[in-house]
Protein backbone atom coordinates (compact mmCIF):
# COMPACT_ATOMS: atom_id res chain seq x y z
CA UNK A 1 0.00 0.00 0.00
CA UNK A 2 1.39 3.45 -0.77
CA UNK A 3 2.03 5.90 1.66
CA UNK A 4 -0.46 8.84 0.93
CA UNK A 5 -0.08 12.50 2.32
CA UNK A 6 -2.86 14.50 2.72
CA UNK A 7 -2.15 18.12 1.93
CA UNK A 8 -2.53 20.58 4.14
CA UNK A 9 -4.57 23.64 3.67
CA UNK A 10 -6.12 26.74 5.17
CA UNK A 11 -8.37 27.02 3.03
CA UNK A 12 -11.17 26.17 5.52
CA UNK A 13 -10.09 28.65 7.94
CA UNK A 14 -9.66 31.62 4.82
CA UNK A 15 -13.29 30.44 3.91
CA UNK A 16 -14.13 30.54 7.61
CA UNK A 17 -12.30 34.34 7.92
CA UNK A 18 -14.37 35.64 4.61
CA UNK A 19 -17.79 34.48 5.80
CA UNK A 20 -17.68 36.30 9.23
CA UNK A 21 -16.86 39.81 7.61
CA UNK A 22 -20.84 39.48 7.46
CA UNK A 23 -22.29 40.49 10.66
CA UNK A 24 -24.52 38.17 10.98
CA UNK A 25 -22.53 35.28 10.49
CA UNK A 26 -20.17 36.80 12.84
CA UNK A 27 -23.12 37.23 15.84
CA UNK A 28 -24.31 34.01 15.02
CA UNK A 29 -20.90 32.39 15.47
CA UNK A 30 -20.10 33.43 18.55
CA UNK A 31 -23.53 33.37 20.26
CA UNK A 32 -22.46 29.42 19.25
CA UNK A 33 -19.50 29.47 20.89
CA UNK A 34 -21.37 31.00 24.24
CA UNK A 35 -24.26 28.52 23.96
CA UNK A 36 -21.38 25.58 23.96
CA UNK A 37 -21.96 22.17 26.15
CA UNK A 38 -18.37 22.24 27.06
CA UNK A 39 -17.41 25.63 28.05
CA UNK A 40 -13.19 25.78 26.03
CA UNK A 41 -11.63 29.23 27.03
CA UNK A 42 -9.24 28.62 24.33
CA UNK A 43 -11.93 27.89 21.95
CA UNK A 44 -13.80 30.81 22.72
CA UNK A 45 -10.56 32.76 22.65
CA UNK A 46 -9.93 31.30 19.06
CA UNK A 47 -13.64 32.35 18.10
CA UNK A 48 -13.31 35.99 18.88
CA UNK A 49 -9.48 36.26 16.89
CA UNK A 50 -11.48 34.30 14.16
CA UNK A 51 -14.18 37.29 14.39
CA UNK A 52 -11.11 40.32 14.66
CA UNK A 53 -9.30 38.61 11.86
CA UNK A 54 -12.38 39.03 9.85
CA UNK A 55 -12.76 42.75 10.67
CA UNK A 56 -9.30 43.46 9.80
CA UNK A 57 -9.47 41.69 6.37
CA UNK A 58 -12.71 43.78 5.70
CA UNK A 59 -10.72 46.89 7.05
CA UNK A 60 -13.77 46.98 9.66
CA UNK A 61 -11.70 47.00 13.09
CA UNK A 62 -11.90 50.43 15.30
CA UNK A 63 -9.44 51.23 17.13
CA UNK A 64 -11.74 51.01 20.09
CA UNK A 65 -12.56 47.23 19.11
CA UNK A 66 -8.82 46.30 19.05
CA UNK A 67 -8.28 48.09 22.48
CA UNK A 68 -11.30 46.16 23.91
CA UNK A 69 -10.05 43.20 22.24
CA UNK A 70 -6.76 42.61 24.11
CA UNK A 71 -8.01 43.70 27.27
CA UNK A 72 -10.53 40.75 26.86
CA UNK A 73 -8.18 38.48 25.41
CA UNK A 74 -6.14 39.16 28.93
CA UNK A 75 -8.60 38.35 30.49
CA UNK A 76 -10.04 35.39 29.07
CA UNK A 77 -6.15 33.78 29.33
CA UNK A 78 -5.45 34.64 32.47
CA UNK A 79 -8.76 33.46 33.93
CA UNK A 80 -9.81 30.66 31.70
CA UNK A 81 -13.44 32.69 31.08
CA UNK A 82 -14.39 31.26 34.65
CA UNK A 83 -16.81 34.61 35.14
CA UNK A 84 -18.19 34.50 31.68
CA UNK A 85 -19.19 30.98 32.11
CA UNK A 86 -20.42 31.56 35.29
CA UNK A 87 -22.43 34.23 34.37
CA UNK A 88 -23.62 31.90 31.51
CA UNK A 89 -24.60 29.01 33.88
CA UNK A 90 -26.36 31.60 35.93
CA UNK A 91 -28.29 32.89 33.30
CA UNK A 92 -29.00 29.25 32.13
CA UNK A 93 -30.26 28.08 35.70
CA UNK A 94 -32.47 31.50 35.86
CA UNK A 95 -34.18 30.44 32.37
CA UNK A 96 -31.73 32.39 30.13
CA UNK A 97 -29.45 32.41 27.65
CA UNK A 98 -26.99 34.91 26.19
CA UNK A 99 -26.40 35.33 22.45
CA UNK A 100 -24.89 38.08 20.65
CA UNK A 101 -27.29 40.35 18.20
CA UNK A 102 -26.19 42.86 15.65
CA UNK A 103 -26.78 46.25 17.02
CA UNK A 104 -29.04 48.78 14.74
CA UNK A 105 -26.52 50.06 12.85
CA UNK A 106 -24.70 46.69 11.75
CA UNK A 107 -27.72 45.49 10.10
CA UNK A 108 -27.72 47.68 7.20
CA UNK A 109 -24.07 46.58 6.65
CA UNK A 110 -25.16 42.97 6.76
CA UNK A 111 -27.67 43.26 4.14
Amino acid sequence: MKNVIAPTSDSWLNALIESLKNPAEAAAYLSVALEAESPDSQLLRAEIQDVIDARLLANNLSKQAQVHHEKLDKMLSESGASELYTLIALLDALGFRLRVTLKEDELAIGE
